[in-house]
């Protein structure tokens, strides 16, 4: 059953989407994470929009605990086959976390489920990630920038009504195969990152530019594509 149009291109995809060059700067931006949100050995993290895993397997080498859910069954299960131990999946929708209190941190990172809803169900997935964290727990979520996108906007539409950007694209599955399909992206600006996060319950630490690979403690400026919000649940 099909409950999000990104499940045809999981499906398509599956173990092909570790060999796209933005998945190659995990372990730089695992090490920022585990170092912003304050992670240690021993504790539980949240990933929300988890994809085949890769930066659940990065947090569960350091001895993190780590749940990944995703929409995409196929990517659930390139997940859980090779897994690392104390790296966990499951097929969950990020517009419904039954989550509460239960995890130290939770992450969504490259548009794994925040970004993908057409911009109206964002807010749930945020919200839904502050309920799963303790109070005083960490949120990081990465956004691409809506400043960036109708600046060099390309071969897309962008809707400044809704924020959303559509494209559409190429990609490979496992054997090579080609297939195209229509991607809707949510763009945003620090300033809706930051209301957003206050409507979900979270105190904002920081709003950075960042990139695949090269994430830091940078200003936000319209010449980034991507931003990553941290927050805290409000004690």
């Amino acid at each position: 059953m099909r409950d999000h149009w990104f499940e045809d291109i999981a499906d398509h995809t599956g173990e092909t989407y570790l060999r796209y060059s933005f998945t190659k700067g995990t372990e730089q931006e695992v090490a920022f994470l585990v170092d912003t949100l304050a992670l240690e050995p021993g504790h539980r993290v949240l990933d929300v929009g988890c994809g085949p895993g890769r930066h659940a397997y990065a947090l569960a080498r350091r001895g993190i605990e780590v749940h990944g859910i995703d929409i995409s069954q196929r990517f659930v299960d390139v997940a859980a086959a090779g897994a690392p131990a104390g790296a966990t999946f499951e097929r969950l929708d990020a517009r419904a976390l039954p989550y509460d209190a239960e995890f130290d941190a939770a992450i969504s990172l490259c548009q794994g489920a925040f970004g993908l809803l057409g911009g109206d169900d964002d807010g749930d997935v945020l919200a839904g990630m502050a309920r799963a964290v303790r109070p005083g727990g960490r949120v990081a979520v990465s956004a691409f920038s809506a400043y960036f996108q109708v600046r060099y906007l390309e071969d897309s539409t962008f809707d400044a009504d809704r924020g959303v950007n559509h494209e559409r694209t190429t990609v490979k599955d496992p054997n090579g195969n080609d297939a195209e399909f229509d991607l809707w992206t949510t763009c945003f600006t620090p300033r809706e990152l930051r209301l957003l996060a206050a409507r979900a319950g979270l105190r904002v630490e920081g709003l950075w530019s960042v990139g695949p690979g090269e994430y830091a403690r940078r200003d936000p400026t319209i010449d980034s594509y991507e931003y990553l919000l941290v927050g805290a649940r409000q004690e």
